[in-house]
């Protein structure tokens, strides 16, 4: 146990055969169970996680190959058939030191956060090691999911190496979390509907001879496309739905105005260069000034989402 509170330890691999059974070896004592995941790998993974001699270990195997999301969900259903109070996800790919685990366990039962996670940002050393790839998608996917999680202070989202309260994960309805890449940005907006409250740790990654499957052309693909429905059920449900704000309101008279005022001035623009007239003044001030009131209707709502930020 860790500071009176069980800890169970998620490990979901995929093709981590090189590297999983070092994770499972260097687990810290005070880690009651650790439940690995092997997520239908087609190399030895399996068989490496049932030949680990430590006790601690319940090794499990997804129906199918799930994703990461879905290995993880496996596991925490399992964590909490064996009584964990608090549940970490911890990747199979060596990637994440289990020396730094305490800075999440911290987090969680001293300063009693609903949920924590490792912010390689925060690591200073870890920014000149990350590649330049990942550096670039991890900042404009950040922004995106402050957008549509609501946790504005929250900084690398991708970040995989989290804790939970047992309590706080059982009130997500996990049947609707995305089972793939998108799962940890998935779980901060699950947890906003409830007004979980989310710290951020300094904790620096490991980069080593593993190798990613995600594929930065597929994620700039489809992660927008996940975000955009889950922006708009966030602010139906927090804004509209429990408890009608003004931050609905500015929010959607903004983003009429501004559509309104875009595509006035824009057909205005198109037909004042084909005939070669210039457009009167009346027109012109018809598209500038609801484009100029929507925008500021628009800044005005993300504001006051900013000031409602779960801390």
């Amino acid at each position: 146990m860790y500071k009176n509170k069980r800890i169970a330890v998620v490990v979901p691999a995929y093709n981590e055969t090189r590297h999983v059974g070092e994770v499972l070896r260097t687990m810290p004592d005070y880690v009651d169970h650790v439940v690995a995941v092997d997520d239908c790998s087609t190399d030895d993974t399996l068989a490496t996680l049932r030949a680990c001699a430590d006790p601690r270990v319940v090794a499990l195997q997804t129906e199918g190959n799930q994703g990461v999301g879905g290995a993880t969900l496996v596991g925490y259903a399992k964590a909490l058939e064996l009584g964990g109070d608090v549940l970490v996800k911890m990747d199979g790919d060596g990637q994440m030191s289990p020396e730094h685990l305490p800075l999440l366990l911290d987090a969680l039962i001293e300063q009693e956060y609903d949920y924590a996670k490792g912010n390689r940002f925060l690591a200073g050393e870890s920014l000149s090691l990350m590649p330049r790839h990942r550096l670039f998608g991890n900042v404009v996917l950040t922004f995106v999911n402050k957008l549509a999680s609501g946790y504005w202070h929250v900084f690398d989202p991708q970040n995989g190496y989290t804790a939970i309260r047992a309590e706080a994960l059982r009130r997500l309805d996990l049947a609707g979390i995305h089972r793939r890449y998108f799962f940890e940005n998935d779980m901060l907006i699950a947890l906003n509907f409830h007004n979980a409250r989310v710290r951020d740790v300094a904790i620096p990654a490991r980069y080593g001879d593993e190798q990613s499957d995600l594929n930065p052309f597929k994620v700039g693909v489809t992660f927008p496309l996940l975000f955009v429905p889950r922006l708009w059920r966030r602010i139906y449900q927090k804004y509209v739905l429990r408890d009608f704000s003004p931050i609905a309101l500015f929010l959607f008279a903004g983003l009429l105005l501004f559509a309104w005022g875009l595509l006035f001035g824009a057909y205005h623009w198109a037909k004042s260069v084909l005939t070669g007239h210039a457009a009167p003044t009346g027109t012109i001030m018809l598209a500038v000034l609801p484009l100029v009131l929507g925008f500021q209707l628009i800044l005005e709502a993300v504001a006051l989402d900013i000031r409602e930020t779960p801390k």
